[in-house]
Protein backbone atom coordinates (compact mmCIF):
# COMPACT_ATOMS: atom_id res chain seq x y z
CA UNK A 1 0.00 0.00 0.00
CA UNK A 2 1.34 3.27 -1.18
CA UNK A 3 0.69 6.73 0.69
CA UNK A 4 1.20 9.76 0.24
CA UNK A 5 -0.87 13.20 0.04
CA UNK A 6 -3.48 10.94 1.57
CA UNK A 7 -4.23 8.87 -0.88
CA UNK A 8 -4.17 5.14 -0.58
CA UNK A 9 -3.39 2.81 -3.56
CA UNK A 10 -5.16 -0.70 -3.93
CA UNK A 11 -5.96 -3.46 -5.84
CA UNK A 12 -9.31 -3.31 -4.28
CA UNK A 13 -11.55 -1.10 -2.65
CA UNK A 14 -14.92 -2.78 -0.89
CA UNK A 15 -17.89 -0.46 0.36
CA UNK A 16 -19.69 -1.98 3.13
CA UNK A 17 -18.08 -3.97 5.62
CA UNK A 18 -21.05 -6.36 6.29
CA UNK A 19 -21.34 -10.48 5.08
CA UNK A 20 -21.44 -9.68 1.42
CA UNK A 21 -18.49 -6.85 1.95
CA UNK A 22 -16.14 -8.89 4.20
CA UNK A 23 -16.22 -12.33 2.10
CA UNK A 24 -15.09 -10.56 -0.80
CA UNK A 25 -12.18 -8.74 0.73
CA UNK A 26 -11.16 -12.02 2.49
CA UNK A 27 -11.66 -13.88 -0.54
CA UNK A 28 -9.61 -10.87 -3.10
CA UNK A 29 -6.50 -11.02 -0.09
CA UNK A 30 -6.75 -14.58 -0.63
CA UNK A 31 -5.94 -13.82 -4.14
CA UNK A 32 -3.41 -12.26 -3.06
CA UNK A 33 -4.92 -8.96 -3.87
CA UNK A 34 -4.15 -5.80 -1.98
CA UNK A 35 -7.96 -5.03 -0.43
CA UNK A 36 -9.08 -2.20 1.98
CA UNK A 37 -12.98 -1.88 3.21
CA UNK A 38 -14.70 1.37 4.01
CA UNK A 39 -17.63 1.02 6.45
CA UNK A 40 -19.25 3.69 7.83
CA UNK A 41 -18.93 2.37 11.68
CA UNK A 42 -15.38 0.96 10.98
CA UNK A 43 -16.09 -2.11 11.59
CA UNK A 44 -17.23 -5.60 10.14
CA UNK A 45 -20.64 -7.71 10.32
CA UNK A 46 -23.08 -4.95 8.88
CA UNK A 47 -26.35 -4.82 10.09
CA UNK A 48 -26.61 -8.49 10.03
CA UNK A 49 -24.47 -8.92 13.17
CA UNK A 50 -25.02 -5.59 14.79
CA UNK A 51 -28.64 -4.99 14.14
CA UNK A 52 -30.46 -8.11 12.24
CA UNK A 53 -29.80 -11.99 11.94
CA UNK A 54 -27.35 -12.35 15.00
CA UNK A 55 -28.79 -10.75 18.03
CA UNK A 56 -32.13 -11.70 16.35
CA UNK A 57 -31.29 -15.31 16.61
CA UNK A 58 -29.76 -14.69 19.75
CA UNK A 59 -32.87 -13.46 21.64
CA UNK A 60 -34.77 -16.38 19.56
CA UNK A 61 -32.06 -18.76 21.49
CA UNK A 62 -33.68 -17.09 24.99
CA UNK A 63 -37.39 -17.60 23.88
CA UNK A 64 -36.53 -21.13 23.26
CA UNK A 65 -35.51 -21.66 26.71
CA UNK A 66 -38.29 -20.52 28.02
CA UNK A 67 -40.60 -22.33 26.23
CA UNK A 68 -38.70 -25.76 26.71
CA UNK A 69 -38.95 -24.80 30.46
CA UNK A 70 -42.33 -24.34 30.08
CA UNK A 71 -42.95 -28.23 28.43
CA UNK A 72 -40.86 -29.43 30.87
CA UNK A 73 -43.97 -28.62 32.88
CA UNK A 74 -45.98 -31.67 31.04
CA UNK A 75 -43.29 -34.24 32.64
CA UNK A 76 -43.16 -33.06 36.00
CA UNK A 77 -40.54 -30.15 36.06
CA UNK A 78 -41.75 -26.76 37.27
CA UNK A 79 -39.38 -24.16 37.14
CA UNK A 80 -41.51 -21.30 38.21
CA UNK A 81 -42.44 -18.29 35.72
CA UNK A 82 -39.42 -17.01 34.77
CA UNK A 83 -38.35 -13.64 36.13
CA UNK A 84 -36.63 -11.39 32.98
CA UNK A 85 -34.03 -8.93 33.82
CA UNK A 86 -33.03 -6.69 31.06
CA UNK A 87 -29.90 -5.30 31.93
CA UNK A 88 -28.19 -8.58 31.70
CA UNK A 89 -29.99 -9.83 29.04
CA UNK A 90 -28.63 -6.87 26.98
CA UNK A 91 -24.82 -7.26 28.35
CA UNK A 92 -25.09 -10.82 27.46
CA UNK A 93 -26.26 -10.04 23.53
CA UNK A 94 -23.72 -7.08 23.13
CA UNK A 95 -20.45 -8.49 24.43
CA UNK A 96 -21.17 -12.07 25.00
CA UNK A 97 -22.92 -12.63 21.15
CA UNK A 98 -22.27 -9.46 19.18
CA UNK A 99 -19.08 -8.38 20.85
CA UNK A 100 -17.46 -11.94 20.19
CA UNK A 101 -18.19 -12.53 16.20
CA UNK A 102 -17.08 -8.70 16.18
CA UNK A 103 -13.55 -9.93 17.39
CA UNK A 104 -13.30 -12.41 15.68
CA UNK A 105 -14.12 -10.80 12.25
CA UNK A 106 -11.46 -7.95 13.15
CA UNK A 107 -9.02 -10.67 14.06
CA UNK A 108 -9.51 -12.44 10.24
CA UNK A 109 -9.02 -9.32 9.37
CA UNK A 110 -6.19 -8.44 10.06
CA UNK A 111 -4.43 -12.15 9.64
CA UNK A 112 -5.48 -11.92 6.32
CA UNK A 113 -4.18 -7.89 5.97
CA UNK A 114 -7.32 -6.37 5.23
CA UNK A 115 -7.64 -2.68 6.32
CA UNK A 116 -10.81 -1.33 7.50
CA UNK A 117 -11.61 2.44 7.18
CA UNK A 118 -14.08 4.43 8.34
CA UNK A 119 -15.90 6.80 6.96
CA UNK A 120 -18.77 7.38 3.92
CA UNK A 121 -17.41 7.03 0.26
CA UNK A 122 -17.86 9.57 -2.41
CA UNK A 123 -16.78 8.06 -6.25
CA UNK A 124 -14.76 10.80 -7.44
CA UNK A 125 -13.85 8.91 -11.02
CA UNK A 126 -13.99 5.19 -12.19
CA UNK A 127 -10.50 4.67 -10.49
CA UNK A 128 -10.67 6.93 -7.62
CA UNK A 129 -13.31 7.62 -4.52
CA UNK A 130 -12.80 9.89 -1.50
CA UNK A 131 -13.62 8.92 2.37
CA UNK A 132 -15.24 11.64 4.19
CA UNK A 133 -15.67 11.54 7.90
CA UNK A 134 -13.18 11.02 10.87
CA UNK A 135 -9.84 9.78 8.49
CA UNK A 136 -10.17 11.58 5.33
CA UNK A 137 -8.35 10.48 2.72
CA UNK A 138 -8.12 9.00 -1.09
CA UNK A 139 -8.31 6.03 -2.28
CA UNK A 140 -7.12 4.79 -5.85
CA UNK A 141 -8.05 1.47 -6.97
CA UNK A 142 -8.13 -0.81 -10.09
CA UNK A 143 -11.84 -2.56 -8.93
CA UNK A 144 -14.35 -2.03 -6.47
CA UNK A 145 -16.82 -4.12 -4.69
CA UNK A 146 -19.84 -2.04 -3.69
CA UNK A 147 -21.99 -4.21 -0.76
CA UNK A 148 -23.69 -1.19 1.39
CA UNK A 149 -26.45 -3.13 2.52
CA UNK A 150 -29.99 -2.27 3.55
CA UNK A 151 -31.87 -0.23 6.22
CA UNK A 152 -35.67 -0.97 7.65
CA UNK A 153 -38.34 0.12 5.36
CA UNK A 154 -40.65 2.49 5.65
CA UNK A 155 -44.47 2.21 6.16
CA UNK A 156 -45.59 4.51 3.35
CA UNK A 157 -48.35 6.94 4.14
CA UNK A 158 -47.93 6.10 7.65
CA UNK A 159 -44.92 7.98 9.16
CA UNK A 160 -45.45 8.88 12.63
CA UNK A 161 -42.63 10.07 14.20
CA UNK A 162 -43.10 8.79 17.77
CA UNK A 163 -40.33 6.93 19.70
CA UNK A 164 -42.63 4.51 20.76
CA UNK A 165 -42.63 3.31 16.67
CA UNK A 166 -39.89 1.72 16.47
CA UNK A 167 -38.33 -0.75 13.58
CA UNK A 168 -36.30 -3.74 13.97
CA UNK A 169 -32.94 -1.95 14.71
CA UNK A 170 -34.68 -0.10 17.34
CA UNK A 171 -36.39 -3.11 18.74
CA UNK A 172 -33.35 -5.36 19.06
CA UNK A 173 -32.12 -2.66 21.70
CA UNK A 174 -35.37 -4.17 24.11
CA UNK A 175 -36.16 -0.43 25.11
CA UNK A 176 -38.98 -1.98 27.48
CA UNK A 177 -41.41 -5.32 27.26
CA UNK A 178 -44.23 -3.49 26.07
CA UNK A 179 -47.78 -4.89 27.87
CA UNK A 180 -49.24 -4.53 24.27
CA UNK A 181 -47.29 -4.71 21.14
CA UNK A 182 -48.56 -3.96 17.41
CA UNK A 183 -46.25 -5.60 14.61
CA UNK A 184 -47.40 -4.85 10.91
CA UNK A 185 -45.63 -7.46 8.48
CA UNK A 186 -45.72 -10.65 9.08
CA UNK A 187 -42.46 -11.56 7.14
CA UNK A 188 -39.83 -13.70 8.62
CA UNK A 189 -38.56 -10.23 10.58
CA UNK A 190 -42.05 -9.09 12.30
CA UNK A 191 -42.43 -12.85 13.40
CA UNK A 192 -39.30 -13.11 14.67
CA UNK A 193 -39.10 -10.38 16.50
CA UNK A 194 -43.14 -10.96 17.70
CA UNK A 195 -42.09 -14.30 19.12
CA UNK A 196 -39.44 -12.80 21.28
CA UNK A 197 -41.59 -10.25 22.91
CA UNK A 198 -44.35 -12.64 23.15
CA UNK A 199 -42.28 -14.93 24.94
CA UNK A 200 -40.93 -12.22 27.16
CA UNK A 201 -44.31 -11.43 28.20
CA UNK A 202 -46.03 -8.95 25.24
CA UNK A 203 -49.43 -9.33 24.54
CA UNK A 204 -48.63 -9.11 20.27
CA UNK A 205 -51.08 -8.25 17.68
CA UNK A 206 -49.89 -8.99 14.55
CA UNK A 207 -51.50 -7.26 10.94
CA UNK A 208 -50.09 -8.88 7.74
CA UNK A 209 -51.91 -7.12 4.26
CA UNK A 210 -51.42 -10.61 2.62
CA UNK A 211 -53.62 -14.05 2.62
CA UNK A 212 -50.93 -15.34 5.07
CA UNK A 213 -47.54 -15.41 6.66
CA UNK A 214 -44.15 -15.18 5.38
CA UNK A 215 -45.75 -14.38 1.82
CA UNK A 216 -43.43 -16.04 -1.15
CA UNK A 217 -43.00 -19.20 1.53
CA UNK A 218 -44.42 -22.29 0.33
CA UNK A 219 -47.75 -23.03 2.12
CA UNK A 220 -47.13 -26.27 3.69
CA UNK A 221 -44.17 -25.31 5.07
CA UNK A 222 -45.73 -22.19 6.73
CA UNK A 223 -48.90 -23.96 8.16
CA UNK A 224 -46.99 -25.31 11.00
CA UNK A 225 -45.30 -21.98 11.88
CA UNK A 226 -48.69 -20.38 11.85
CA UNK A 227 -50.96 -22.58 13.78
CA UNK A 228 -47.72 -21.90 17.07
CA UNK A 229 -48.05 -18.05 16.30
CA UNK A 230 -51.92 -18.09 16.31
CA UNK A 231 -51.75 -19.27 20.04
CA UNK A 232 -48.56 -17.05 20.84
CA UNK A 233 -49.28 -13.85 19.76
CA UNK A 234 -52.71 -12.30 21.43
CA UNK A 235 -54.25 -11.87 17.52
CA UNK A 236 -53.24 -12.72 14.14
CA UNK A 237 -54.98 -10.56 11.07
CA UNK A 238 -53.90 -11.23 7.45
CA UNK A 239 -55.50 -9.25 4.63
CA UNK A 240 -55.52 -6.75 6.63
CA UNK A 241 -53.90 -2.81 6.66
CA UNK A 242 -52.97 -0.42 9.35
CA UNK A 243 -54.93 2.35 8.16
CA UNK A 244 -54.17 5.00 10.67
CA UNK A 245 -51.81 5.68 13.61
CA UNK A 246 -52.24 8.33 15.90
CA UNK A 247 -49.65 9.17 19.58
CA UNK A 248 -51.99 9.44 22.52
CA UNK A 249 -50.53 9.96 25.27
CA UNK A 250 -48.09 7.32 26.33
CA UNK A 251 -49.64 4.68 24.12
CA UNK A 252 -50.13 4.74 20.08
CA UNK A 253 -53.66 4.41 19.02
CA UNK A 254 -53.80 2.41 15.64
CA UNK A 255 -56.62 1.79 13.40
CA UNK A 256 -57.09 -1.47 11.60
CA UNK A 257 -58.80 -1.69 8.38
CA UNK A 258 -62.09 -2.52 9.17
CA UNK A 259 -61.91 -2.19 12.95
CA UNK A 260 -62.29 -0.10 16.03
CA UNK A 261 -58.92 1.77 16.91
CA UNK A 262 -56.77 0.03 19.32
CA UNK A 263 -53.94 1.10 21.73
CA UNK A 264 -50.95 -0.42 21.89
CA UNK A 265 -47.95 0.80 24.11
CA UNK A 266 -45.56 -0.02 21.27
CA UNK A 267 -45.35 -0.23 17.39
CA UNK A 268 -43.08 -2.29 14.99
CA UNK A 269 -42.96 -1.85 12.06
CA UNK A 270 -41.23 -4.56 9.88
CA UNK A 271 -42.44 -4.02 6.29
CA UNK A 272 -38.88 -5.39 4.68
CA UNK A 273 -35.80 -3.73 4.05
CA UNK A 274 -34.43 -1.20 1.69
CA UNK A 275 -31.01 -0.55 0.17
CA UNK A 276 -29.10 1.35 1.48
CA UNK A 277 -27.70 3.83 -1.20
CA UNK A 278 -25.53 5.86 0.83
CA UNK A 279 -22.30 5.33 -1.90
CA UNK A 280 -22.13 9.09 -3.65
CA UNK A 281 -20.52 9.80 -6.80
CA UNK A 282 -19.24 13.29 -7.39
CA UNK A 283 -21.50 15.78 -9.54
CA UNK A 284 -20.75 14.93 -12.86
CA UNK A 285 -19.25 11.51 -12.68
CA UNK A 286 -21.03 8.43 -14.42
CA UNK A 287 -23.52 6.40 -12.42
CA UNK A 288 -22.75 2.38 -11.84
CA UNK A 289 -25.71 0.75 -13.09
CA UNK A 290 -26.33 -2.63 -13.45
CA UNK A 291 -25.74 -4.27 -17.39
CA UNK A 292 -28.22 -6.08 -18.21
CA UNK A 293 -26.13 -8.90 -19.97
CA UNK A 294 -23.61 -8.81 -16.64
CA UNK A 295 -26.27 -8.44 -13.62
CA UNK A 296 -23.39 -8.05 -11.27
CA UNK A 297 -21.60 -5.46 -12.42
CA UNK A 298 -21.52 -1.65 -12.99
CA UNK A 299 -21.21 -0.21 -16.62
CA UNK A 300 -17.71 0.03 -15.25
CA UNK A 301 -16.01 -3.17 -15.83
CA UNK A 302 -14.11 -1.72 -12.10
CA UNK A 303 -17.11 -2.19 -10.24
CA UNK A 304 -18.65 -4.71 -8.85
CA UNK A 305 -21.16 -5.22 -7.06
CA UNK A 306 -22.79 -8.18 -4.66
CA UNK A 307 -26.11 -9.43 -5.83
CA UNK A 308 -29.32 -8.48 -3.54
CA UNK A 309 -28.00 -5.84 -1.36
CA UNK A 310 -31.33 -5.42 -0.04
CA UNK A 311 -31.55 -8.61 2.05
CA UNK A 312 -29.81 -9.10 5.86
CA UNK A 313 -29.27 -12.21 5.68
CA UNK A 314 -28.36 -12.78 1.54
CA UNK A 315 -24.44 -12.94 2.49
CA UNK A 316 -24.09 -16.87 1.49
CA UNK A 317 -25.53 -15.93 -2.01
CA UNK A 318 -23.03 -12.43 -1.30
CA UNK A 319 -20.24 -14.99 -0.91
CA UNK A 320 -21.40 -17.58 -3.88
CA UNK A 321 -21.95 -15.02 -6.74
CA UNK A 322 -18.53 -12.62 -5.29
CA UNK A 323 -16.94 -12.16 -8.65
CA UNK A 324 -13.90 -12.61 -7.32
CA UNK A 325 -14.27 -15.97 -7.09
CA UNK A 326 -14.32 -16.26 -10.60
CA UNK A 327 -11.84 -13.30 -12.14
CA UNK A 328 -8.63 -12.26 -10.78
Amino acid sequence: MVMGDLVTEVDVVVLGGGPGGYSAAFRCAELGLETVVVDAGKRLGGACLYEGCIPSKAFLHVAAVIGEAERAKEFGLDFGEPRITLDPLRKWKAERVVGRLARGLASVAKGKGVEVIGGRAVFESSRELRVEGDEPQKIRFKHAIVATGSLPSRLPGLELASDRIVDSTAALELPDIPERLLVIGGGYIGLELGTVYATLGSRVTLVEMTEGLLPGVDRDLVQPLQRRIEKLFAAVHLRTKVTGLRETGDRIEATLEGQDPQTFDRVLVAVGRRARSGTRARPGTRRLRPSPSAPNWGTSPRCWSCPDPTAIASWHSSRRASPVQWRR
